[in-house]
């Protein structure tokens, strides 16, 4: 059965919930959360968390679509959109891969990958919220350079797909199996500048 809709109800006792929903996801996982420990840890009743999430599913979504929107918009803050494309795409490549790194992230993934049979929508809308929110985001930035003349790309949405999984690079795969837990400034811009290198070797606009 699908999920229902994340809420879309504010407030202190809402921001409670959710933070303390994040730290038992993150901390035990999904299979393993309950909403008596939810509860618990965001000092209000059981029927408080189930009058404004109907199950542990909806709960997870709106926890996730909450994260992602945040770092979202604090990247989009952080970067500077008159800058020409090259740089704002370093700037956008070390705030992807510092997502894709983040404990969060980490977690979360694998929890969907360890659910995507039980329950195929976590997965769904981690995807929604998560890579295709930013593959959104870059499109937008593609487009106002291409106007600006610095890009020439036929398809945005497979030019972002393309610098997302360059921003995955090396560091990823050994975040991800649990080989490396950390990487410093130097590894993070190491990646950044060469899916930037890569990215503007394929989709530079040619210049007269």
């Amino acid at each position: 059965m699908n999920a229902p809709p994340p809420t879309q109800k504010k407030g202190r006792k809402v921001d409670q919930v959710l933070q303390g929903a994040r730290d038992i996801f993150l901390t035990q996982g999904f299979a393993n959360a309950n909403m008596d420990a939810i509860a618990k840890l965001a000092q209000v009743s059981k029927a408080t968390v189930y009058s404004y999430f109907p199950d542990k599913q909806s709960l997870f979504i709106e926890v996730v679509k909450n994260e992602c929107a945040q770092k979202t918009d604090f990247a989009l803050e952080a970067i500077n959109h008159n800058a020409h494309i090259e740089r704002v795409l370093i700037q956008a490549a070390n705030h992807i891969i510092r997502f894709m790194l983040s404990d969060f992230s980490l977690r979360v993934f694998r929890i969907c990958v360890a659910e995507a049979d039980r329950f195929p929508e976590l997965g769904q809308h981690f995807y929604q919220n998560g890579p295709q929110l930013g593959q959104r985001t870059l499109c937008t930035l593609f487009q106002s350079a291409i106007e600006r003349g610095e890009l020439a790309i036929k398809d945005k949405t497979l030019a972002a797909d393309q610098f997302i999984e360059l921003c995955k690079a090396d560091l990823w795969a050994r975040s991800i199996l649990g080989i490396t837990a950390e990487f410093d400034d130097t590894e993070i811009e190491r990646v950044a500048s060469g899916a930037v290198e890569t990215f503007m070797a394929r989709y530079a606009a040619p210049t007269s």
